[in-house]
C-alpha cells in the first residue's frame, strides 16, 4: 500500500513509502509504523477521498497524509 506524505510529515521520512498491507489494517496502524501520532495529521485522504485513520484500508489504496498549515 502506498503512503503520500506531504510537507512536515516527510521530515526524515521521505515523500512516499511502501507499507506493507495486511487483513484488517487501519489508518491508526499506517500512523503507528510511521511514528505519527493522529493528531500529527489534519487530512487524512483514503484514494483523494477524506476520511479518518479507523477506517480499514485494502490493498490498492493510496493513502495521503497532511499535517495542520500554519501561516497568517
Amino acid at each position: 500500500m502506498k503512503v503520500q506524505l506531504f510537507a512536515t510529515l516527510r521530515e526524515g521520512r521521505g515523500k512516499e513509502i511502501e507499507i506493507p498491507w495486511h487483513d484488517g489494517i487501519d489508518g491508526f496502524t499506517v500512523l503507528k509504523t510511521l511514528g505519527l501520532e493522529a493528531e500529527d495529521v489534519k487530512i487524512f485522504l483514503i484514494n483523494g477521498v477524506h476520511n479518518k485513520p479507523e477506517a480499514v484500508l485494502k490493498p490498492d489504496d493510496i493513502i495521503a497524509l497532511f499535517p495542520a498549515v500554519g501561516g497568517g
